[in-house]
């Protein structure tokens, strides 16, 4: 039987950045991932690192996050292969704009300055090639993207550099109280530990559930294209209002196309299907965004299941039992959160106080006198 601080169930993301600013924090942390790290959600990622069209409520751990963003290195001693380019969602009507100008006089109001309208000029300076039928956009300049695999790579090095031990191929069977001890039991073997992190994705409610809590979650599996590489010619993500597409071209010359295309998901097996009738959607959106790239060979596709609450929002609060803490439900967009929610859970597993920023983010707002909402 292994002993520790605190167990750490999943290890996407989410689950290493908390485990990582646990440590550091002086913690003995295991993390039990059911399959290997980075399967799902983190490692099916388009890795986009933007405040842009983000909810209000999330926007001051999103501001954090983004700070720490910018100095990376500093955290996990990568760079993770982020580069700051900015994030666009551009507009084809006049009536779109204006929504995204209002949206953004909105956020203004609230003290938020981290985007702004630009108009025809400036978008095809931005993105040189862009069909002339998109009239402006809303721009965050201090947005971008990084690489999800090598974000996984670095924040586990970090993790196991600060002493956090993981299990691979370790699914939670079994999890008890003893005293004030939880006593799960796993593939790898028994864990022991007083506190107990549920970052399991898509399966976070089956977790809390475990635990007598019931919590509403759904799950979504989004697909990602990949292209053969091109000409290096855009910097910027691309997103068009209305649209389920995300347009980015790495370093590498290839795009990478996402942005919330669907495909099939089975959680009991924990397998997804490629839908690929939404994939050529996908594919004829980012030809209607930028006409040269039509015709480009997609080289690889692939598809990761992540948990989706009913308002979009994440779960990142205490449990009902003592000692559990849960961060899951980021419904396609918490790459970004990554290291400002880690540690914002190290701050509330050590300390008991739930940090201003994750307020919004407690459980019970899914609930409605005790049913779902």
């Amino acid at each position: 039987m292994s002993t520790a601080d605190v167990l750490v169930i999943g290890g996407g993301l989410h689950g290493l950045s908390t485990a990582l600013h646990l440590a550091r924090r002086g913690a003995k942390v295991i993390i039990l991932e059911g399959e290997f790290i980075g399967r799902h959600a983190s490692g099916a990622s388009a890795a986009g690192v933007r405040t842009l069209g983000r909810n209000p409520l999330e926007m001051p751990l999103a501001l954090r996050a983004m700070r720490m963003w910018h100095k990376i290195g500093e955290l996990v001693d990568d760079d993770c292969g982020f580069q700051a380019h900015g994030q666009l969602r551009v507009a084809e009507t006049e009536a779109q704009l204006e929504g995204e100008a209002n949206r953004i006089d909105q956020l203004r109001a609230r003290g938020y300055a981290n985007e702004k309208v630009i108009g025809q000029e400036q978008l095809g300076e931005l993105v040189p090639g862009i069909n002339p039928k998109f009239i402006g956009a809303a721009y965050a300049a201090e947005d971008g993207a990084a690489d999800p695999h090598r974000t996984l790579v670095a924040f586990r090095a970090a993790a196991e550099g600060a002493g956090v031990i993981i299990y691979e191929r370790a699914p939670v069977r079994s999890m008890t109280r003893q005293g004030d001890t939880w006593v799960l039991e796993s593939g790898a073997g028994v864990f022991k530990a007083r506190k107990l992190v549920n970052a399991a994705g898509a399966w976070g409610a089956r977790i809390a559930a475990m635990t007598g809590e019931v919590i509403p979650l759904s799950a979504k599996a989004s697909m990602m294209m990949v292209t053969e590489r091109l000409a290096q010619t855009i910097r910027p993500v691309v997103s068009i209002v209305g649209r389920s597409l995300s347009f980015k071209q790495s370093s590498q010359g290839t795009l990478v196309l996402g942005g919330g295309i669907q495909g099939r998901y089975d959680l009991d097996s924990g397998c997804t299907a490629m839908d690929f009738h939404a994939l050529a959607r996908g594919a004829a959106a980012a030809g209607e965004l930028m006409p040269a790239v039509t015709g480009t060979r997609i080289t690889r596709c692939w598809s990761g299941i992540e948990g989706k609450t009913s308002d979009l929002l994440p779960v990142i609060c205490p449990g009902k039992a003592k000692g559990l803490f849960h961060i899951f439900g980021f419904s396609g967009h918490g790459f970004q959160l990554v290291p400002a929610a880690g540690e914002a859970m190290a701050e509330m597993v050590t300390t008991g106080v739930v940090p201003k920023a994750i307020l919004p983010f407690n459980a019970d707002r899914l609930t409605i006198n005790g049913a779902v909402a």
